[in-house]
């Protein structure tokens, strides 16, 4: 029979597999204008006029990352739409890395106008969403395609991708709603860094700390891919902002594997599952500085390493999680619920860079709604991993303090024992009064009622003893039968007064019992006063024994 948590981790994943596979809301966000198609030639010295005549050259077939790196044309298929002053018109592509891009407006006139790329690649067509769009410029006559070359293109994923023709207005408005998007992203990342690094200052959880680096990549990660950073630093390169871009993901992945095993530090994990879990922590980071400094030599193969360290940091979490299950952590399925999304949408986007699954905006723009709602929901894990961390410590403490109380107290008569008595007698600083109180004849008790029974009138006389000394006077067993009451002079108890409510006890069988007091009033600063003092009432005591018991006697410490 499936378990109640094996249930809901299935509802969990199922609900995760759709949110990858349909298209959210926000992921219009980035999407504007019409689509189009996209065809592909490799560049051997073509002239744009050949090219414009011969569109049937272009291949439209074969999957663009099958054609290697180099020098590539690519033209769209036939738009047929005007770019007015009213309503002028941009066309939109996905950032992709390269050396250079000159881009021909073919209008149906037969006019030809070009944009091409400085140093900085298409840095300056960088929009919200790390989208290039390209103004397409105004004339009368209708554009009929666009056509475009690349020099040294990397085509680690295609040459181009997503490309679309759309109004500026329609621009505006993605541009509007990604920066919305990114922002509360950024907001909620900020907040929540703060938080946990705060929570990690006070309590030192390792998977705090960790929790932090992970939103701090992240939130590296989004500014870079958002096109924010394009904006922020126009003198930048777009292939060095898609090299901070692998550098910061690289850092989240890093950071994502010492979060999940520290996250379950608690449990009995196997050895190798630490070690693999080191590993992963350190060769995705590496490989995404591999992808930065040599991608500029072989993006493909530099990429292909950095997808495969990807599989790794997959390939760990399903046996942490599995481990966590047969442990029955606490926290697994708050763990389970908060990358359920992320993973799978990692895992979509590993097959996208080996080329399993087709390039996708959805899939290339999800991470930062996937990690924000996973930042959402591990704050909620990370929340209640600390209120159980209190909960134990909250228990620890109770446990501690039941057992200094417990090491306080005697067991029988719930009263102080002669340890923690005089633990917190000596070194009152006023003048006290210390009552010895001796039960008579407690011998024959215990021969009438057996030990049962002597125990029961020795818990009686010790709640007698409760209800008649208010705070702050102290009551405790000393031995046997033999108990002390320590009182401030100013507030001292009438040794009469004590024996007639004790006269007043109802013993088992209705029993007679009778106690002798002794009293002596003296300062109990230190250790030789509570010997001085103590002689006193015990000789005060031995005095009411001799004198025939059941009564009371008080002695000076002169007298004594």
């Amino acid at each position: 029979m499936v378990s109640a948590l094996s249930r809901r981790l299935l509802c969990i994943a199922f609900a995760a597999l759709l949110a990858c596979i349909v298209p959210p809301a926000h992921a219009q966000a980035g999407v504007a204008g019409q689509p189009l198609g996209a065809c592909v030639l490799a560049d051997k010295g073509q002239r744009v006029d050949e090219l414009i005549r011969h569109p049937e050259r272009f291949d439209c077939t074969t999957p663009q990352h099958r054609f290697g790196s180099g020098d590539f044309w690519a033209v769209t298929t036939p738009i047929d739409r005007r770019s007015t002053s009213a309503a002028p018109l941009g066309i939109r592509f996905t950032s992709v890395w390269q050396d250079g891009l000159t881009i021909y407006f073919l209008y149906a006139d037969g006019a030809v106008r070009r944009w091409q790329s400085d140093a900085r690649g298409i840095a300056p067509l960088i929009q919200m969403g790390a989208i290039a769009q390209a103004p397409v410029p105004v004339r009368e006559p209708a554009l009929v395609r666009v056509l475009f070359h690349t020099n040294n293109s990397a085509n680690a994923r295609g040459i181009l991708l997503g490309p679309r023709i759309a109004t500026m207005q329609e621009s505006d408005a993605a541009n509007l709603r990604m920066a919305a998007l990114y922002a509360f992203f950024a907001g909620m990342s900020l907040a929540l860094i703060v938080y946990n690094f705060a929570l990690w200052c006070a309590m030192g959880h390792r998977f705090q700390l960790h929790y932090c680096l992970l939103l701090a990549a992240v939130l590296g990660y989004t500014a870079s891919s958002s096109g924010a950073l394009a904006w922020v630093a126009p003198a930048l390169t777009n292939n060095d902002r898609l090299r901070l871009n692998y550098l910061f993901m690289g850092l989240a992945g890093g950071a994502a594997a010492l979060f999940t095993r520290s996250f379950f530090a608690d449990k009995d994990m196997p050895r190798w599952l630490g070690r693999a879990s080191n590993l992963v922590a350190m060769a995705v980071p590496l490989s995404a500085f591999g992808v930065a400094a040599f991608g500029a030599v072989n993006l493909r193969v530099a990429d292909l390493l950095y997808a495969l360290t990807l599989v790794g940091l997959l390939a760990i979490v399903v046996p942490t999680l599995w481990g966590a299950w047969r442990q029955r952590s606490h926290f697994l399925w708050l763990f389970a619920v908060a990358w359920s999304a992320p993973i799978l949408l990692a895992a979509l986007r590993v097959m996208n860079s080996l080329h399993i699954l087709a390039w996708n905006f959805w899939i290339d723009n999800s991470t930062v709604v996937s990690m924000g709602a996973e930042a959402l929901i591990s704050s909620l894990a990370v929340a209640y991993r600390i209120k159980f961390l209190r909960d134990e410590r909250d228990a620890a403490l109770t446990r501690e303090l039941l057992a200094r109380k417990l090491a306080d107290i005697d067991p029988l008569t719930g009263l102080l024992n002669r340890r923690a008595f005089l633990q917190r007698a000596i070194g009152r600083t006023d003048r006290q009064q210390l009552l010895l109180i001796d039960i008579d004849h407690f011998k024959r008790v215990n021969e009438t009622l057996g030990h049962d029974g002597g125990d029961e009138v020795l818990r009686l006389f010790a709640a007698a003893l409760r209800t008649c000394a208010p705070d702050p006077v102290l009551v405790a067993r000393m031995g046997g039968e033999e108990f002390a009451v320590l009182s401030p002079a100013a507030q001292r108890i009438e040794p009469e007064a004590l024996l007639a409510s004790l006269r007043r006890i109802r013993m088992p069988f209705d029993l007679t019992i009778t106690a002798s007091i002794g009293a002596c009033a003296g300062a109990l600063t230190n250790e030789i006063d509570w010997k001085t003092l103590y002689r006193c009432a015990d000789r005060a005591l031995f005095e009411a024994k001799a004198a025939g018991r059941d009564r009371a006697r008080a002695l000076s410490l002169d007298a004594a």
